[in-house]
């Protein structure tokens, strides 16, 4: 979904894509089936021309059912087309639709070619690209906390923080720099400020922004490039003992900029002596070295320890590296299966990642609508956090009409089938609240069959990735024999992991073990009866008690804290009979 502005100098098909993606957008925004189909009308007849980028978004509509009926065959189809034309965005959706159906061979090849070119849009070997992944929910909840850190300059901590630095506290001018150096925490990158404040950090006494100068006169962004100063710098940083200075060092004798000529072994101890500080930099390139024989006997064995540690701390070259040696057997086993996570990851990092922040950007400016269709986009191309962010705006909006399907707006069955294959997606990307909605739905039969065993299957699958709330669930299945056989060892067994695994848990978890002891010692009575009358929802493990309000579980939650100034009732009454004096017997 790339957006320019219509131009004359453009043929009619590129004219006609960039209407039917202004108009989609806009449909989106405002929540407007006619200009959805209008949209689909000039992309449709763009596509038609043979127009890559209009096949893939229609392909994308075809695949969630947007405008259009929800056919996978014509989404495979126009992604094939668009990606054949080099579409990168089609590449990314086919690569991910085979790697899910563990299609290994045509995923690998399309995987490789996209995380080469996103390493190549990386501007240098000192400039880490981020995208950095922003969950709107904690649950079924919207988490504000996380959000609230992502609003940029809008954010009332960056404020606070840029006022500091104004005042002139030296510390706070170095974090503010980083903020713009780095794009973080919704901040747009911003090389110029970023040196500014640098330097303003420098004059204040701080030396950390002095390895930071270094880079960006390395990279000549925000400043015209010049390698002499960035070596000065480096060389002021490593003074004050900023050890990975060292790899800024390596790189310019590595590459001879700023230096007399390239020079391997001086390059060799440079990101040497940055990796003995466990700089990741200096793993990745003295990894290189090794790789390619430079300043050093060429040793696989060697590069792959370095990658490793480089790895371990997220540096994208790093797993890229990584990834062509297991694809190519290379001082490694064969393994086409880790070369295309590896790769994966990587090429999330490519240009098309601006989706992301593009989505975020939306929803945080209450543009919901626009929020969904660029999340559902980003999903589409294997993204775990926009799956589960498009999912969780389809369950958290149901009543809003943001939802547009494939006449109008999302029936509640459109909604359902759409948010249940997103939570799907996420859950086999390790997506642990998504395993534990998809048994949800199957429990409660949200938009597809009701199905106990299924729900079962998810519950226990999430309990592999340490779900509390979906032990919980398992429990309360075994108890009531709906699912699962009714086993009340088994129930007490899961409960008393459920609170193991979220000690937060532990009053709900007392409260069914509670009814767990009415259910095994007065299995006919009225109080059994009581619980069973009970709503039949499965209660909720994940911050029960933070909103009393009567929803699914609380409900079944309140019956249970009933149920236990009951059970304490008759305990009192047992232990009091059993204490009791046996009647004299007449003889």
């Amino acid at each position: 979904m790339q957006v320019k502005e219509e131009n004359a100098s453009l043929g009619p098909e590129d004219n006609a894509y960039i209407t039917g993606i202004h108009k989609l957008l806009d449909a989106a925004s405002l929540g407007d089936p006619d200009i959805l189909a209008e949209s689909v009308s000039y992309l449709a007849k763009a596509a038609s021309e043979g127009h890559a980028h209009a096949q893939s978004t229609l392909a994308f509509l075809y695949s969630n059912g947007i405008g259009v009926k929800y056919i996978d065959s014509m989404a495979f189809l126009y992604h094939s087309f668009a990606s054949s034309s080099g579409n990168y965005q089609s590449k990314l959706a086919l690569a991910y639709s085979y790697f899910r159906q563990q299609m290994n061979v045509e995923a690998v090849k399309l995987y490789a070619e996209l995380a080469a070119t996103a390493v190549t849009s990386f501007s240098s070997a000192l400039d880490s690209p981020l995208v950095e992944p922003v969950p709107l929910n904690d649950g079924l909840e919207e988490n504000k906390d996380a959000l609230r850190r992502f609003r940029g300059e809008d954010d009332d901590d960056f404020q606070i923080l840029e006022y500091q630095a104004r005042k002139g506290n030296a510390g706070a001018m170095c974090k503010v720099a980083l903020l713009y150096y780095s794009g973080l925490r919704g901040v747009r990158r911003d090389d110029a400020k970023a040196l500014e404040w640098f330097l303003k950090a420098i004059e204040k006494g701080d030396t950390l922004s002095m390895e930071f100068v270094g880079q960006i006169y390395a990279r000549g962004h925000g400043v015209q490039r010049n390698f002499t100063k960035s070596l000065d710098w480096f060389k002021a940083a490593l003074k004050n003992k900023h050890f990975s200075a060292y790899n800024g060092i390596g790189y310019l004798y590595f590459k001879g900029l700023g230096v007399e000529k390239i020079n391997y072994t001086k390059a060799k101890e440079c990101f040497s002596k940055a990796a003995m500080h466990d700089d990741p930099d200096g793993h990745y390139n003295l990894a290189v070295l090794y790789l390619q024989g430079k300043g050093v006997k060429k040793d696989v064995k060697n590069a792959i320890q370095s990658l490793i540690k480089a790895v371990t701390v997220g540096h994208p070259k790093a797993y890229y590296q990584l990834a062509k040696l297991f694809h190519k057997g290379l001082g490694v086993r064969k393994d086409l299966g880790k070369a295309i996570v590896l790769y994966k990851m990587v090429a999330e990092r490519g240009p098309w990642g601006s989706l992301m922040r593009w989505a975020l950007e939306s929803y945080l400016k209450g543009d919901i609508g626009k929020a969904l269709l660029l999340y559902s986009r980003a999903a589409e191309l294997g993204y775990e956090i926009a799956q589960s962010n498009a999912a969780w705006i389809l369950e958290r909006y149901q009543e809003e009409e943001y939802c547009l399907g494939e006449s109008g707006f999302c029936e509640t069955g459109e909604r359902y089938r759409r948010a249940h294959k997103l939570w799907w997606h996420a859950s086999e990307q390790g997506n642990n609240d998504a395993a534990l909605l998809i048994g949800d739905a199957y429990y409660y039969g949200r938009g597809i069959e009701r199905d106990l065993e299924r729900a079962a299957g998810a519950y226990n699958h999430a309990r592999l990735q340490e779900n509390a709330q979906a032990v919980f669930n398992l429990g309360y299945m075994h108890e009531h024999g709906e699912g699962l056989p009714m086993d009340f060892h088994l129930a007490k067994r899961y409960y008393d992991e459920a609170v193991g695994m979220d000690p937060s848990a532990a009053l709900p978890v007392y409260l069914a073990l509670m009814g767990l002891w009415i259910r095994q010692h007065y299995q006919d009575s009225y109080l059994v009866k009581l619980l069973d009358d009970a709503p039949k929802f499965l209660p909720k493990a994940n911050k029960w008690l933070k909103n009393a309000v009567l929803d699914e579980g609380n409900i079944t939650l309140a019956t249970l804290f009933c149920c236990l100034l009951t059970v304490l009732y008759l305990r009192r009454r047992q232990i009091a009979a059993q204490a009791a004096p046996l009647p004299q017997q007449v003889e």
